[in-house]
């Protein structure tokens, strides 16, 4: 079998055209590589993929007319036997009354036999229970406040929770809290984690830490880290892990009863993730090195060694990084604790990154559903002429399925774990991932089909059983029936205005927008509302030799074009507070208004194709939490959002 009729049976798409309508066949150097780096699977003779049972509706799989009848299958879970049965003719009716979860399915002829996932889903995810409402959208990281320590953290969050009841939204949204390298002062992108998984530690408040203990030298310390206008990542961690090395030497010594039971309460929910995360971090920094590069015996996880290096000399080191989990993971549940305590209806509406880096926890532990040797990226478009690779690993589809879909289970129990509601990045990769061999260009990547519905079912699972809505960050080259396919199964569409215009230029007026979406002005990878209205965007990248992709004239018909949608629908001003009624109004029942726009922000949070270019992820906002009531036009605010606001005016 040649390579591209290898690539065909495991799903990789060779020939499409590209954002630009051109063209594309994949590269056989390229092909090699990805083929080589994917699990060797081609679907069986007889069901061959994921089988997906949903609630309430009828589901028969259709059998080859090569298929040896009868044909016989079993649903086994890890207790035993669930179901059993045989079709004697070429379809198998499934059980309709399954319990939900994720099980095994065995099916034989008397030549063949073959064993897939078989995944019992309601009938869709978690719908949310208000009608609509509106969030704040806040970069964490930016936050300033007189009290932390050089980056918002979760005590900060608390804050903005309450100031944004005091403004009438109904929760926070926030860039991803993901696990990051904490020894990479560049490495701060939230959507390039160590890990999914686990939470960035850098969010914690150390002194709310039990044990904590101030110090003359972190007081000194602390002055430049707060009254800098970037974030100094390095600077903060450098002064929070010796913090929290010394609070946890204080619990070890002495630990308070609840504190060490709750201690233990949260390594027992976490399990075996947290004990191979924890021997991870550790070995990492004892190595310094890629894990590929590590000894042998430890480029895999392993539970016999994970449980020898618990016991020997890094015993204490493996605890900490545990301990300083369990201090992220309880300080946040707290900020998401009183967001309910307030009424929020959504409370906390975090973001989950598409893919993973390379060097990371997750491609450690997950070998089998994570390829290492391929990055995540997009092919040419008209905004991206030379395509994007992110540079993050993303899963496989057969590895998922030879895994039973549990990392990607694992991935979202973890993200539910404090939310109401989480988006989904790039959430496209859910029906094909276009993949990038290390060495090659963006060009020169290929489309791998995943297992669309098992997916989707997964999903609808984790989100009913965490009550969590689930928005699915669904912009850029949409495959024909994408967006009707995931509304079937329940997940939320992403409208933002700035792209939501016709081939004219002209906005889309209020009655285009989906209710079953979050509509927003903008995004973090887009200009601010001031940025853009001041041409301020256009004027930075071109200051950075970046084609910005727009001319002056055009921005001067898109402000246009912007006057006469809000005037059309009798919103006679266009500053922020106006759009911010125009999508107020709309019957989505999610909207995010970003708070560096109530801000006056001029600058975006991150300009993509930059890396050292401008301070993406690092910018702090102007104004300290302490002082944004003052700053905010409260009043006007308010009046713009009243349709869906739970203050009064």
């Amino acid at each position: 079998m040649d390579l591209f009729a290898q690539a065909k049976a495991q799903g990789i798409q060779t020939e499409f055209l590209d954002g630009q309508g051109h063209r594309r066949v994949t590269d056989a150097a390229a092909l090699k590589i990805i083929l080589d780096a994917l699990p060797p699977q081609a679907p069986g003779p007889l069901v061959g993929r994921p089988v997906v049972v949903r609630s309430g509706r009828p589901s028969r799989t259709e059998l080859p007319a090569t298929a040896g009848l009868p044909v016989e299958w079993k649903i086994v879970a890890d207790s035993g036997l669930i179901a059993k049965g045989e079709s004697s003719d070429h379809a198998i009716d499934w059980p309709r009354e399954l319990p939900l979860g994720i099980y095994r399915l065995q099916v034989s002829d008397a030549t063949t036999a073959e064993d897939v996932p078989l995944i019992s889903a309601p009938e869709r995810a978690f719908g949310g229970e208000f009608d609509r409402c509106w969030l704040l959208a806040v970069q964490l990281y930016g936050v300033r406040s007189a009290r932390n320590w050089g980056m918002g953290d979760f005590t900060d969050l608390a804050s903005l929770i309450e100031f944004a009841d005091h403004l009438g939204a109904d929760g926070i949204g926030l860039n991803p809290l993901h696990a990051l390298f904490d020894d990479r002062p560049g490495d701060c992108s939230p959507y390039s984690p160590n890990s999914r998984l686990f939470l960035n530690a850098l969010y914690i408040d150390v002194e709310k830490v039990s044990e904590f203990q101030p110090d003359s030298e972190t007081r000194e310390a602390l002055a430049p880290l707060r009254a800098g206008d970037v974030v100094d990542y390095f600077g903060v961690a450098g002064l929070k892990w010796r913090a929290l090395r010394k609070a946890f030497a204080a619990f070890k010594a002495s630990a308070k009863p609840g504190r060490q039971q709750d201690f233990d309460k949260f390594r027992a929910e976490r399990g075996t993730l947290l004990s191979h995360f924890a021997c991870f971090e550790v070995l990492r920094h004892k190595f310094g090195k890629p894990w590929w590069e590590w000894p042998q015996e430890w480029r895999q996880p392993d539970d016999a060694r994970c449980a020898a290096l618990r016991q020997g000399e890094h015993a204490d080191e493996i605890e900490f990084v545990e301990f300083v989990q369990w201090t992220a993971d309880r300080q946040l549940g707290a900020a998401a604790d009183l967001a309910k305590q307030l009424g929020m209806k959504v409370g906390l509406y975090l973001d989950v990154a598409v893919g993973v880096q390379a060097d990371g926890f997750d491609a450690w532990n997950e070998q089998v559903a994570i390829s290492r040797h391929l990055g995540v990226g997009a092919p040419p478009d008209p905004l991206n002429t030379a395509g994007q690779t992110w540079g993050l690993a993303g899963f496989n589809a057969v590895g998922l399925e030879l895994e039973s879909f549990a990392p990607y289970r694992d991935m979202l129990r973890a993200s539910m774990r404090h939310a109401g509601a989480i988006r989904l990045d790039h959430v496209l990769g859910l029906k094909r991932l276009y993949l990038v061999p290390q060495g090659f260009s963006a060009r020169d990547g290929v489309y791998v089909q995943m297992p669309f519905e098992a997916l989707l079912a997964v999903t609808a699972q984790e989100s009913v059983a965490n009550r969590c809505v689930v928005i699915g960050e669904d912009l850029g080259t949409v495959p024909e029936g994408f967006r009707d396919q995931i509304a079937d199964w329940g997940i939320w569409s992403y409208l933002v205005m700035m792209f939501e215009r016709d081939d004219a230029g002209s906005f889309r007026h209020i009655d285009h927008y989906l209710t079953n979406a979050l509509v927003t002005f903008n995004t973090h990878d887009l200009s601010t509302y001031a940025g853009w209205r001041s041409f301020g965007d256009l004027k930075l990248k071109r200051s950075l030799g970046i084609d910005p992709g727009e001319s002056d004239d055009a921005r001067w018909h898109a402000l246009a074009m912007l006057d006469d949608v809000l005037r059309h629908h009798t919103i006679d001003r266009n500053d922020l507070y106006s759009v911010a009624n125009f999508l107020a109004r709309t019957k989505s029942r999610l909207l995010a208004i970003s708070l560096e726009d109530l801000l006056g922000v001029m600058d975006q949070p991150n300009i993509p194709g930059t890396v050292n270019e401008h301070p993406n992820w690092r910018q702090r906002l102007p104004v300290p939490i302490e002082e944004m009531t003052s700053t905010v036009d409260v009043a006007a605010l308010k009046a713009a959002t009243h349709e869906r606001s739970r203050a009064a005016i």
